[in-house]
């Protein structure tokens, strides 16, 4: 009321050819669209031009009609929102006492559409605000207070808004005073605000619920549901709890609910009901039918709702009625015996008390004479010898034709071969070469009559005549399964393989499957066979005529699954209880398993021993012996069966044993040398491994040989190998026994046998004497001397050190060389040419050295000639090569030529012959299958000089070409590594 656009638009509109015309009414009456005035048409739409309260509030519904029939849309209703205003006489005044509640009535005018409530105070913008002691109720507009205080004296004022019709208005004020005659005492909660005891919600709407008490102290609100099912999460409290909201409202939302007002007073509790209904909805629509004459129509509509919709039909807009043909239950039409007068537009109606909804159809009755312009006999039909063929007949008729068969002119009766089929079609079972031929169909009813004909091919049939069959293979074999057939020349045939139910594409070269064979031959090669390749292999073979297949099982064996869940328990020093799960036997059983361990200690996994000693495939625990205390261990299982052994389990976690005593002596035990009175004592130090627990040491036992009592040492060192004990009262070289053992914190542990171990000794106090020195060459001369006869009071010797040096004074030293035993001569080299060097002799011992000899000296030899030989000439004669070459003339400082040394050997050999001459000349008798390579040096007392350049001589049958008699080569002499040759050619007589 009051809107500012002066016309309404109901929207309409429909599909349809020929394009529908539209028809209205209200409150089920038609309209008069000639009151043009105040109704017009845009398209389908209605509008209403200055609507009336009184003459254009109710219910339209649209009609749409064409040739067809008329539909009825679904109802709107028109509704007028306004808000009047209050009345203007004064409101009473409303007087409490301090802490007493108090409800102020709003009482809203008259109006149509919701309303919102809201309330000021002394004429203040603001509202009140809402909380636990204040609430406006939003179904009735009152505001109560649940416990009166001073502050709350004044005029209240109520304003409501209708949102639809964009008003608000505002109350007259109620004046709130206190009362005189004292303060209200304390009482418990008295609910003001209740929500209906019943209350329908719409399925997914938003439900509120309201519920409020007065009460001193101020109560608290709670909910719950009186079942005892806990709150939806996707509840929502307002205004202190005093609004329930269930957002989306659903089946199981549904129930009792309880508001609870408290305080120390007492409590109260309101209570109600939340029903849910739900509009209907479609779940089975009806279809639009095309029938033919006499035919029967079934349909059957279906919604859902709450309550439960009811049914109802319309035919062009109009309630269909049940008659004789016509049968209606619920929502199921049935009409026999169809004729045109049939034909129309069907609407289903499903209605219950929240809404109403329409399904529509259309029913087409056809009357006429057979067709096969739209479903032709299938022109050519192809079976096999043996097979089947139906052949259909479906022309377009109505009513109904009656059909005819026959083969070329032959009319066609029903056998046991050939039968006529309830739809027209005719099949032929059991078929022969002579059926093929000329099929025709004569179809005819009232209105006329119409013949069709195809053709029918007969060919051999198809046939797998080797089949693949069932193989049991091992990981990593090639297989082939088989798929052979005949078939009728003509017919092309194709082969498809599938596994497990997917065909397998071989064009995308799938790996380890392959299509081996030819036209009729569709083996498959699976090559690498896997595990995952067990199952059920199928071959598919189809024609244009006929589909067949075979199929065969696969059977893959493999080694055996890694086995499961390794645990640990019962764990002492040297043993454990070990469980696990068994793996996949990969289809050979487990036949057996084996235990592995690693430590720290190990190099990978070393198998260990068990109780049971052998594990079965049926045993999943066993106990592990042998193990090392205080050592940290993981486990792991190997499962075993006749294909070999598979992958091991996961390691256990890492565990320590427990500490035990050490078992373990060391090894090695022995010592001597040290000083004057020690006992050096040496062992072998025993590995982590071996050492059982912590606070390892050793215990060293020794005692003088033939004494009965031990003395005892500890060395608290895991590392330790060496003990050495002082005292002055050792003599030198004084055999003892000596046993060495372990200990931890858990005790002591196995001693070593015995070991004989000498106490320290004296260096030697003798002198060596007859200490002679010679000079072999520039850089080599030998010292010798006289052995030393000693005995426990002169040091034992236990060999000689060698001192050597370039003049008289020792700190010059330039070497030291020892020699062990009773070796009484030593080579001394890489010493400077032409030099005094002196040198001395000494024994030592473990104890240290002796005296030294007195100095003798010795001048080595020159350095030997550094020119090598020049002017080398050779010549070749059958097997012998003459070598010629200039004396060397040596330098002042260098020692004279004594002769010279020829080294001679073959291109592809290693080893080198010599051949020494005091001349400047020399024959070599060689044969010369290969190349010789030659090289001369100087021989002096200082040593061998500088060598020549390498000479390559060729062999015979290089040199032997047509009528070569010698060769010669001169070598003039070498320069800065460049070698200055004349060749001289003898030639004899052609």
């Amino acid at each position: 009321i009051g809107s500012e656009d002066p016309e309404i638009l109901l929207n309409c509109t429909a599909k349809g050819y020929p394009l529908p015309h539209y028809r209205w009414k209200q409150n089920g009456t038609d309209i008069d669209l000639t009151m043009s005035y105040h109704y017009r048409l845009v398209g389908g739409s209605l509008a209403i031009n200055n609507p009336h309260t009184k003459q254009d509030i109710g219910t339209y519904q649209c009609l749409a009609t064409n040739s067809f029939g008329t539909i009825l849309s679904r109802k709107a209703k028109l509704q007028f929102a306004y808000l009047g205003n209050f009345e203007t006489k004064t409101r009473s005044t409303v007087s409490v006492r301090e802490g007493q509640g108090v409800v102020l009535l709003c009482g809203p005018p008259p109006h149509y559409g919701d309303l919102s409530y809201a309330w000021i105070f002394n004429d203040n913008p603001l509202y009140v605000q809402e909380d636990s002691r204040r609430f406006v109720s939003q179904d009735a507009g009152n505001l109560y207070i649940a416990k009166v205080e001073p502050s709350d004296v004044g005029n209240y004022t109520c304003i409501v808004t209708n949102a639809k019709s964009e008003q608000s208005v505002r109350g007259p004020p109620t004046p709130l005073i206190l009362r005189s005659d004292g303060v209200m005492g304390e009482y418990e909660p008295k609910i003001e605000v209740r929500f209906p005891e019943t209350t329908y919600a719409a399925k997914g709407s938003s439900v509120k619920l309201e519920c409020f008490a007065l009460g001193n102290p101020v109560p608290s609100i709670s909910w719950k549901r009186s079942d005892g099912h806990p709150l939806a999460r996707k509840i929502k409290h307002y205004k202190s709890k005093g609004v329930l909201e269930i957002p989306n409202f659903q089946q199981e939302d549904e129930g009792f609910y309880e508001c609870i007002a408290g305080n120390i007073r007492g409590r109260n509790i309101a209570r109600g009901q939340l029903i849910i209904y739900a509009l209907p909805e479609w779940e089975k629509k009806i279809q639009n039918a095309y029938l033919s004459l006499y035919d029967s129509l079934l349909w059957e509509c279906k919604a859902s709702g709450k309550p439960s919709p009811s049914y109802s039909w319309l035919k062009n807009g109009q309630p269909l009625m049940p008659e004789e043909r016509i049968q209606i239950e619920n929502g199921t039409l049935t009409i026999t015996m169809l004729n045109v007068s049939d034909s129309g537009l069907y609407q289903c109606v499903a209605e219950n008390k929240y809404n109403t909804i329409y399904a529509n159809a259309e029913l087409r009755v056809i009357a006429s004479a057979p067709d096969f312009s739209k479903n032709p006999v299938k022109q050519m039909s192809v079976a096999q010898v043996g097979g089947e063929v139906t052949i259909e007949c479906k022309p377009n008729a109505s009513p109904r034709a009656v059909i005819n068969w026959k083969k070329g002119t032959n009319v066609l009766q029903q056998n046991k071969r050939i039968f006529m089929l309830e739809d027209g079609g005719l099949k032929i079972y059991n078929i022969t070469k002579t059926d093929a031929g000329v099929y025709t169909c004569t179809a005819m009813n009232q209105f006329g009559v119409a013949r069709n004909s195809g053709n029918l091919i007969v060919k051999e049939r198809t046939v797998i005549t080797v089949p693949p069959s069932k193989m049991d293979v091992t990981v990593g074999e090639s297989i082939v399964l088989p798929c052979q057939v005949s078939h009728d020349p003509s017919a092309e045939v194709v082969f498809t393989w599938s596994f497990n139910g997917d065909v397998i594409d071989l064009k995308r070269g799938v790996n380890h499957f392959e299509r081996i064979g030819g036209e009729s031959v569709g083996d498959l090669m699976i090559r690498n066979i896997q595990l995952n390749h067990s199952g059920k292999y199928v071959c598919m073979v189809q024609t244009t005529i006929d589909s067949l297949s075979a199929k065969a099982d696969v059977i893959v064996r493999g080694t055996p699954g890694p086995p499961q869940d390794v645990r640990v328990e019962h764990i002492s020093s040297t043993t454990v209880l070990l469980y696990w799960r068994p793996g996949t036997d990969n289809n050979s059983p487990v036949q057996i398993y084996s235990v592995q361990t690693r430590t720290p200690f190990s190099v990978g996994w070393q198998a260990v021993s068990t109780v049971p000693e052998v594990l079965n495939g049926r045993t999943y625990s066993a106990t592990v012996t042998g193990l090392n205390p205080w050592v940290e261990y993981e486990f792991r299982v190997v499962a075993g069966n006749s294909i070999g052994i598979g992958e091991p389990s996961r390691p256990s976690e890492l565990l320590r044993m427990k500490a035990s005593i050490p078992l373990v002596a060391p090894t090695n035990v022995s010592g001597g040398g040290g000083s004057h009175s020690e006992l050096v004592i040496t062992w072998e130090s025993v590995s982590e491994e071996l050492q059982n627990g912590e606070g390892f040491g050793y215990i060293i036992m020794f005692r003088p040989l033939g004494s009965t009592s031990w003395t005892k040492a500890v060395v608290a060192s895991v590392e330790a190998s060496k003990y050495v004990y002082r005292n002055e009262s050792i003599t030198p070289l004084s055999p003892f026994e000596v046993k060495v053992g372990v200990y931890n914190n858990e005790g002591e542990g196995t001693l070593s046998s015995i070991s004989i171990v000498y106490s320290g000794e004296d260096e030697p106090q003798i002198a060596p004497m007859g200490v002679s020195v010679q000079s072999f060459s520039a850089s080599e001369v030998e010292v010798s001397w006289n052995a030393i006869a000693w005995n426990r009071h002169t040091g034992r010797v236990l060999g000689y050190e060698v001192l050597y040096w370039t003049d008289d004074s020792k700190e010059t030293a330039t070497g030291k060389v020892r020699v062990s035993g009773n070796v009484t001569a030593k080579n001394i080299t890489g010493l400077k040419a032409n030099t005094i060097y002196f040198a001395t002799i000494r024994a030592y011992n473990t104890a240290g050295t002796g005296p030294s000899s007195t100095p003798v000296n010795i001048t080595t030899k020159k350095s030997p000639p550094s020119q090598p030989p020049a002017n080398i000439a050779w010549k070749l004669t059958n097997s012998k090569i003459c070598l010629n070459w200039e004396h060397v003339k040596t330098m002042e400082n260098e020692s004279e030529v004594l002769g010279y040394k020829i080294s001679y050997r073959q291109n592809r050999q290693s080893k080198t012959h010599i051949l020494e001459t005091n001349n400047t000349s020399a024959e070599l008798l060689v044969p010369f299958e290969e190349d010789y390579l030659i090289e001369i040096r100087t021989v002096s007392d200082g040593g061998d000089g500088s060598s020549s350049e390498e000479i390559r001589i060729p062999k015979m049958s290089s040199l032997n070409s047509r009528g070569t008699k010698s060769f010669q080569v001169v070598v003039h002499a070498v320069t800065n590594g460049i070698m200055i040759l004349s060749c001289i050619l003898t030639f004899s007589a052609l």
